[in-house]
């Protein structure tokens, strides 16, 4: 393609659009019917049958103004050119035609990352509805023309929000939806060879599994994170605090304390990042929580301190709107720590005020169903007041449908 394509601008203008307005109507930037007025890059087949009916003409009128031919100054130009070396200049022009461009990139992969950091505060449904819509505006830039680079790093953004959906799926108990996401995470990420995502959607299947009580399989899917993870990355972390916490549900608490010792041994270089609640940015105060977690679900009593550390080092506000869900899930841990030390008054309020937080998503409820159930099982007054706002907790996560 070499000219301008004045017949196709003609019959834009013949059809009462302008650049703008045409662009709007075809759902697309300015900039991609500037490019192909100049001749620079030709619309994809599924846009032309749509452009043709703005256009008011056929298929074969289309085909027309798009193969326009060029001036007689490019034609002399074009044939002083040799064949072979004409041939290598079109496929450098090829290669570095897009219709996606580094800014939208950029903006799209600071958009990954506050919605990583969102997740730790935001609602799941609200989330949901976010990333679904981020989703496919990528979907609809991977028909586009880009380079190979540009492929590359949209691949990778759809790999992270396909993840950060199946995660939210899995809050909600969605666990098909949730299975479909991780699917298409590992695909892009397959054919990005972007390993740090694949090890991601393993320790995240990991987590599905123990929400539903499968832990061996939990235990499977957290060593598979392991050998898919980067050396030093945060998953390589991830993945074996997911073991430990998978060892704990199984009853094994031998091994248990081994796998806390490697993750303490990870996790001591550590500085705290930028952005510690970012979803896939590890640190050390994440260390913490899962080793209260971990020695809760074994039954030691040790949970009590660390439970209280990051209580103590999160500060919650009065405003539960603000808590991290870790606040929620250290109240939960401190809960089953003092139940095993017959603390049951001191359980009781950290349950309460765990489930009263809102911050306690539908994966978790079956923790906070734990502590509840082992406060009726000692036959305690406080039993019928936390039984009622466990169950009015699951009624507002899942109303009843008429």
């Amino acid at each position: 393609m070499t000219g301008k394509r004045t017949r196709l601008a003609r019959a834009r203008k013949a059809a009462g659009y302008t650049q703008e307005d045409l662009a709007y109507a075809l759902d697309l930037d300015v900039s991609t019917i500037q490019r192909w007025e100049a001749g620079k890059s030709d619309p994809l087949p599924y846009k032309r049958p749509k452009l043709a009916h703005l256009l008011k003409v056929d298929r074969t009128q289309l085909d027309q103004l798009l193969h326009e031919q060029p001036d007689e100054t490019a034609s002399r130009t074009a044939g002083a050119i040799d064949t072979g070396e004409e041939a290598a200049w079109e496929l450098a022009r090829r290669v570095a035609a897009s219709d996606v461009g580094n800014e939208t990139l950029s903006q799209l992969e600071n958009i990954v990352d506050e919605l990583a950091v969102a997740y730790t505060t935001s609602a799941p449904a609200e989330l949901s509805g976010r990333i679904r819509g981020y989703l496919s505006y990528v979907a609809r830039l991977m028909d586009g023309r880009k380079t190979l680079a540009e492929h590359r790093r949209l691949l990778v953004v759809g790999g992270w929000l396909s993840l950060l959906a199946a995660t939210v799926h899995i809050d909600l108990k969605q666990p098909s939806a949730a299975r479909a996401q991780l699917r298409t995470a590992d695909s892009l990420a397959l054919h990005a060879e972007h390993d740090e995502i694949r090890a991601w959607g393993y320790e995240t299947e990991a987590w599905r599994l123990l929400t539903d009580g499968d832990y061996p399989s939990a235990l499977d899917f957290s060593r598979r994170a392991q050998a898919f993870a980067p050396v030093g990355s945060s998953i390589a972390i991830q993945a074996v605090a997911q073991e430990g916490r998978a060892l704990a549900r199984i009853g094994n608490r031998r091994e248990v304390y081994g796998v806390l010792d490697r993750v303490e041994e990870l996790v001591s270089p550590l500085r705290i990042p930028d952005r510690p609640e970012h979803h896939y940015h590890y640190d050390p105060t994440k260390a913490v929580a899962y080793m209260a977690t971990t020695l809760a679900w074994a039954g030691d009593p040790a949970a009590e301190g660390f439970a209280r550390e990051i209580l103590a080092r999160l500060s919650p506000s009065k405003d539960v709107a603000k808590w991290p869900r870790r606040v929620a899930a250290a109240n939960l841990d401190l809960a089953l720590a003092l139940i095993v030390s017959d603390r049951m008054d001191e359980a009781c309020d950290a349950t309460g005020r765990a489930i009263s937080s809102g911050r306690v998503v539908p994966s978790n409820h079956w923790r906070a169903a734990e502590v509840v159930k082992a406060v009726e099982h000692r036959e305690l007054p406080e039993a019928k007041d936390l039984r009622e706002a466990y169950e009015e907790l699951v009624r507002r996560a899942f109303p009843p449908t008429l």
